[in-house]
């Protein structure tokens, strides 16, 4: 070709185009064109040149959009035009460290089709070898230390490659070219089996072998994979998932499974449309679905609950292991409960000992703890419940730049963001913020984020709450800032900081999450979240966008009979609920179970707490609605883990069918203070008499809480039409509720609303950091 027609085409790609095989697929879409250049990797993602004709290099950049590798995402790609440079055959250049770090590190990849292929042939190799991966898969966040993405840079530095995985390693015809955790038997990681006193046993495959026969003899065995540690015992073996429970402190909140293939899966749940390739995916979610009556899995794995948390094998480890078993196993977060997953063979060892009888080990470091994703179909649709593995750290794309902001998150289901250019990132699930391991890990994860993008925010964000810890945790790094050191967390003592209400961060989640910046009505339930009026928030319609809001309605409030106490006893709400209706009458409802399950002891300070308002602050909070019903049914008096009470309404509804009670919208409430011009409230009395009078004539559970289910939708759809926003966004840990959130979009769907649901983002409080930046964001871009 002539240097008179020859030009020179330079694309910066930015995305997750890094440890996916992008270069090598660059070299070979470029030898097949037969243009001259180079291609390399820097903080900000690919970088390339070539020489060619127009026409070509214009068909060589379409190729590139249209059929990168399988796990890329490109999220910008910059085109530049030079003059030739005269560039000779085309070669992948080392990688370069220079500019900002903005490249979208990869979340971890479910062993593909090719690597499993190889494990499972006698006569391959990498027979057997439970650390096989290449560019289509294996461990990324969870190995990763410093920009850009090579060996050196993660925590398989410490394994010198063999010459057969070397040439792999540089062949970019190979599968494995740059695929850092290469290794096989020869060079990689290995296994090793350690008894529940600390002592190795075994190594490699005998290791495997007998951490598998620990299993079937009935032990609660605790193996390492990819972010974290999992506890895992014989799923239909009644005794070892009791035993499991006792051990770890998770008495009754479902747990895990793991099976082989979906074959195994379909055995034990059922796969409505979409499940299975949600299952099947890349990244190889947990997905909550409808247990089969006849499935041969022990009740203890989901005591009461109708459906169960499956997960494919995901590593070639796993598939090794459930191979040899040849049965779904239990494979729950390797911890106690509260606490974050265990990473480290040492931390295992320490906090695991006592749960575990055996440990199998492995001597890849893992550089974060990354969590299994949780998800589940809404109509039909795949909603994260937990984003972690498979996800985390991928950013979500936004409409415009955003100011870099940190935001902290919420106190429980926490996880962080920060905002780096048009995209935002969000952290894996950190979990609550409820014990010291917690708390260390979410400090461990703002400093890893920071060090990683090498990135100083403008402002921190953090919740409203002046008790939530990490609202305390920056306040208490301002007040230490003059001996802080130089650690990335502590350069933030000087930042300014934003307060965000907790469920206009929900609104501006949500919003964020469709891609959508204009005014919607945010229909925000949870349980709770603290108000700019010192009440407990929980069941709010907020008309607003990122930058502002208005609360223009609410649940009809109630007291919270002991604060917190009442959270964890739905007794005390519903006996909060007939307080406000019919006064101290309503300790002698002893018809009522919710009422005959307050011990005689207890009644004199409950009474004293209601009729004072003693330690009872006033709350909206629509969770605790759900916990009060659930408690006139007599479904559940206390309960061990969060939202079980309304998890156990919601199944009790399922396949019910009943009109909905009645939730007029009236003029605002004076019990918190409400004036003329007050925000209106739906008022739920009329509800719960109606819901006694069926208690009363004996009606069935299942049509009580169907009827409940349909009259919050039905006044959803009220205030919908009272206030006239054309746009409805649904958010906040009570839209998990399958049937709320699926009856409630279908009612608003067809009165003409344009319905917001949740896609990317879990509509709990894992969503709450990126709703902070979001908020924060539009409050410095306007100067607020």
């Amino acid at each position: 070709m002539s240097s008179a027609v020859a030009q020179r085409l330079r694309l910066e790609i930015s995305g997750a185009v890094q440890g996916v095989g992008f270069r090598p697929f660059v070299y070979r879409l470029a030898r097949e064109a037969n243009l001259a250049g180079w291609v390399l990797n820097d903080n900000r993602g690919v970088v390339l040149e070539v020489e060619g004709s127009r026409a070509a290099l214009q068909r060589f950049a379409a190729r590139i959009t249209d059929e990168h590798p399988a796990h890329a995402v490109l999220h910008d790609l910059k085109t530049i035009w030079l003059e030739p440079a005269g560039l000779v055959g085309f070669e992948i250049r080392s990688s370069n460290g220079a500019g900002g770090r903005t490249v979208a590190v990869l979340p971890e990849i479910a062993a593909c089709a090719e690597c499993l292929r190889e494990v499972f042939d006698p006569d391959d190799r990498r027979f057997g070898y439970p650390f096989t991966n290449c560019t289509n898969c294996g461990p990324r966040f969870s190995i990763i230390e410093s920009l850009p993405y090579d060996r050196p840079n993660t925590t398989m530095r410490g394994f010198a490659m063999c010459a057969r995985c070397r040439r792999e390693y540089e062949d970019p015809a190979d599968r494995r070219f740059h695929a850092q955790p290469n290794a096989c038997a020869a060079c990689g990681p290995r296994l090793e089996l350690w008894d529940g006193e600390g002592t190795e046993r075994l190594v490699r495959q005998e290791a495997l072998e007998a951490a598998a026969e620990a299993v079937r003899q009935g032990g609660i065995l605790a193996i390492k994979g990819l972010g974290g540690f999992h506890l895992v015992v014989d799923a239909a073996a009644a005794r070892a998932v009791a035993e499991l429970r006792r051990r770890k402190g998770r008495y009754e909140k479902p747990l895990a499974l793991m099976v082989r293939n979906l074959d195994e899966a379909a055995r034990v749940v059922g796969l409505p449309a979409g499940a299975a390739e949600l299952l099947a995916s890349a990244q190889a979610p947990i997905v909550l679905l409808p247990r089969h009556s006849d499935a041969r899995i022990a009740q203890e794995v989901a005591p009461g609950n109708p459906r169960l948390g499956v997960m494919l094998a995901y590593t070639p480890l796993h598939h090794l292991l459930l191979a040899d078993l040849g049965f779904p196993v239990v494979a729950t977060s390797g911890n106690l409960s509260d606490e974050p997953i265990a990473i480290s063979n040492a931390e295992a060892a320490e906090r695991l000992r006592g749960i575990a009888d055996v440990f199998l080990f492995h001597d890849r470091p893992i550089a974060r703890h990354v969590d299994d994703s949780v998800f589940h179909l809404v109509g039909g649709r795949p909603q994260p419940l937990r984003r972690a593995r498979g996800w985390a750290p991928m950013p979500l794309t936004v409409p415009a730049e955003l100011p870099s902001v940190l935001g902290v998150g919420a106190h429980l289901k926490n996880t962080v963001a920060l905002s780096v250019g048009a995209s935002v990132l969000l952290s894996q699930h950190i979990g609550d913020m409820e014990t010291p391991q917690a708390i260390a890990a979410f400090e461990r994860v703002i400093a890893d984020f920071l060090a990683l993008y090498d990135t100083r925010p403008v402002a921190v964000a953090h919740d409203l709450h002046p008790e939530y810890h990490s609202t305390r945790w920056l306040r208490g790094m301002k007040r230490d800032a003059a001996g802080a050191g130089d650690s990335p967390a502590n350069s933030l003592a000087d930042l300014p900081t934003v307060a965000v209400q907790h469920h206009h961060a929900h609104l501006a989640a949500c919003l964020a999450d469709n891609n959508d910046t204009r005014e919607a009505l945010g229909v925000i339930w949870d349980g709770t979240g603290y108000g700019p009026d010192g009440t407990v928030w929980g069941g709010e319609f907020l008309l607003g966008d990122a930058a502002s809001f208005e609360r223009v309605a609410s649940l009809r409030p109630f007291r919270l009979a002991g604060g917190d106490a009442a959270v964890k006893e739905p007794r005390r709400v519903a006996l909060a609920l007939l307080w406000e209706i019919y006064g101290r009458a309503a300790l002698g409802r002893e018809e009522l179970a919710a009422i005959r399950s307050v011990e005689a002891h207890e009644r004199r300070p409950l009474e004293r707490m209601l009729a004072d308002g003693f330690g009872s602050p006033w709350t909206t909070s629509a969770g605790r609605l759900f916990d009060a019903v659930a408690a006139l049914l007599d479904l559940r008096q206390k309960v061990s883990h969060e939202g079980q009470a309304a998890m156990e309404l919601e199944f009790t509804a399922e396949g019910a069918e009943r009109d909905a009670y009645p939730l007029p919208l009236v003029a605002g409430c004076s019990a918190m203070g409400g004036t003329a011009g007050a925000p209106r409230v739906l008022d739920w009395e009329p509800m719960v008499r109606a819901i006694l009078d069926d208690v009363r004539r004996g009606t069935a559970s299942g049509m009580i809480a169907a009827g409940f289910h349909r009259g919050l939708v039905e006044g959803i759809a009220e205030v919908a039409r009272e206030v006239g926003c054309e746009r409805v966004a649904l958010s906040g840990g009570c839209f998990q509720n399958r049937l709320l959130c699926e009856w409630a979009a279908k009612r608003l769907g067809g009165e003409g609303f344009e319905v917001l649901m949740h896609q990317r983002l879990p509509p709990n409080d894992g969503s709450i950091s990126f709703g902070q930046v979001m908020v924060a964001a539009a409050r410095l871009e306007i100067g607020v």
